[in-house]
């Protein structure tokens, strides 16, 4: 179902002033990716700590959780839904966070803006599992994704992912294998492990006080 449009949409996207960066399809032409739109992403934070990036942020209660804990790392979260990203924004501007930027577009064109190798870290975090095998290419751990991701990513990045889909998991095990893709810290019920540091998002609560077992993955590109 449709989410209904928030009152005083625009006004309130305003306000939030640079803290939101539009990646705008109608203006830009992406047929051909090259850096003439590449984002100044020092200049854009002020400085040059590492960078770390969320891709679909929901209400940003993720990045903010981890922007407090790490005040080291500049996050860059991205989100595709304006009537989402502003209450994600204006929450991270209340909590006084300066080491979030949001970012309003889809990820197919993220290297379109983010220079290579700069990204420590991506999270996937209950990205939608598209279960119908024809949407199977609008899946954030797609091949397709992946070649954008290793773009992205430094050296000895990696992708961290959370889902409670078991055929989604499942999906995205298979494609980061054949795709060269090292995997570790794999665990099929989270919350039952011995794994700490876990930040737990609006959407995990939900799946954990109903039973659901939360999968996880961590991949790094092989040397």
């Amino acid at each position: 179902m449709r989410m209904r449009r928030k009152s005083n949409l625009e006004e309130r996207l305003a306000a939030c002033g640079d803290r939101i960066i539009y990646l705008d399809r109608d203006v830009l032409d992406f047929s051909v990716k090259d850096d003439r739109d590449m984002l100044d992403i020092p200049a854009i934070f002020g400085n040059d700590k590492p960078l770390e990036l969320e891709i679909g942020c929901g209400k940003g209660q993720f990045i903010r959780e981890m922007a407090k804990r790490h005040p080291e790392v500049n996050f860059l979260a991205v989100e595709v839904s304006s009537n989402v990203i502003v209450e994600a924004a204006e929450n991270v501007i209340a909590d006084g966070l300066d080491n979030v930027r949001f970012m309003r577009g889809n990820a197919r064109y993220l290297d379109c803006f983010i220079p290579a190798g700069m990204v420590r870290k991506i999270y996937l975090n209950f990205s939608c599992p598209y279960p119908k095998n024809t949407y199977a290419n609008h899946r954030l751990t797609h091949a397709e994704f992946l070649g954008i991701y290793k773009t992205l990513l430094t050296a000895d990045g990696e992708i961290h992912q959370k889902t409670d889909n078991m055929h989604f998991f499942e999906f995205s095990l298979e494609q980061f294998s054949q795709e060269g893709w090292g995997l570790r810290n794999i665990s099929l019920d989270l919350h039952n492990s011995d794994f700490e540091g876990n930040i737990v998002t609006e959407y995990e609560k939900r799946f954990t006080d109903l039973g659901q077992p939360i999968y996880r993955l961590e991949a790094y590109v092989r040397k």
